[in-house]
């Protein structure tokens, strides 16, 4: 049985999201969507609990996929779940950079589990959580970037 973890903030899940769990949920028999609760970020847009359940109503056709909310350092985690792969995605070469140097990082403190990196698909490349609050508060459409949970979420908040 190979568990794996997606982590993120998802704040919030947009389509990119969404494809690599997709995607993922048919190479691990386990995989957990990992929600990170940081009370150090600031302008989140979503808690924790509404991060969560938007994620929730997106995976769930997905049998072998669930989310939960964690705390503290990735590794510790892992360590708990029993999780051998940390799954990260990719969009450009930042990224890599960035998230290999995070993999190092992990690895030496866990060595336990792997991290494994899935490339996001060319038409989300340019998409992140941060962007997309950023167009929505100039009032542009982004229903073709969000599933439709997140774009409701939006649309409260914005009410």
């Amino acid at each position: 049985m190979i568990r794996a973890i997606y982590p993120g903030s998802f704040d919030p899940i947009h389509n990119g999201h969404v494809d690599i769990i997709r995607r993922a949920s048919k190479l691990f028999d386990e995989l957990t969507v990992a929600v990170l609760n940081n009370p150090y970020k600031q302008n989140k847009w979503f808690d924790s609990e509404e991060r969560l359940e938007l994620i929730q109503s997106v995976i769930q056709d997905l049998p072998n996929v669930k989310a939960e909310i964690f705390e503290g350092l990735l590794v510790n985690y892992a360590r708990d779940k029993g999780v051998q792969v940390i799954l990260k995605s990719l969009r450009n070469v930042g990224d890599f950079e960035y998230e290999a140097s995070m993999a190092h990082m992990n690895q030496h403190m866990f060595e336990g589990a792997e991290t494994s990196f899935l490339l996001t698909r060319p038409e989300w490349s340019y998409l992140s959580s941060t962007r997309v609050k950023e167009i929505v508060s100039y009032g542009v459409d982004v229903s073709d970037l969000l599933p439709e949970a997140s774009l409701q979420a939006l649309k409260k908040k914005f009410a």
